[in-house]
């Protein structure tokens, strides 16, 4: 069966595994996952991942905190295959007070809303974070 949107799947994961105490998701491997991902580890959101190529695997390690709470508490598909959501990085607001990131698809590549800044460009708002 073809999957229409490998983003929402790999978030959906994420989510899911979080939800049930997962230490590991393992998803189906693309370059557009693989950046993304960088973002998450970067900003710290997840312990990282790995891929194994032969098999066309991801292995995510999540991230909770001392006590078992997830690193994530929320995580969203913002633009869809059906509807692209775009904005330019002045016109972005800021995701729970700062304290959440949005994941931009820039002409720079994939990176959060505070290197977006950093550089002044806007793109395809991906997801977001908190």
């Amino acid at each position: 069966m073809s999957m229409s949107d490998n983003i929402a799947d790999m978030l959906t994961r994420i989510r899911n595994g979080q939800k049930s105490k997962l230490l590991n998701v393992a998803l189906p491997m693309s370059n557009l996952k693989c950046t993304v991902l960088d973002v998450l580890k970067s900003e710290g959101f997840i312990v990282g991942y790995t891929k194994d190529v032969e098999k066309r695997v991801i292995d995510i390690s999540l991230k909770y905190s001392r006590v078992g709470e997830p690193a994530i508490s929320e995580i969203h598909r913002v633009s869809k295959p059906g509807k692209r959501i775009y904005s330019s990085i002045n016109d972005l607001p800021g995701y729970f007070n700062n304290m959440g990131i949005h994941i931009l698809s820039t002409s720079h590549g994939v990176m959060s809303d505070r290197q977006a800044k950093k550089v002044n460009v806007g793109g395809e708002v991906i997801c977001k974070v908190f």
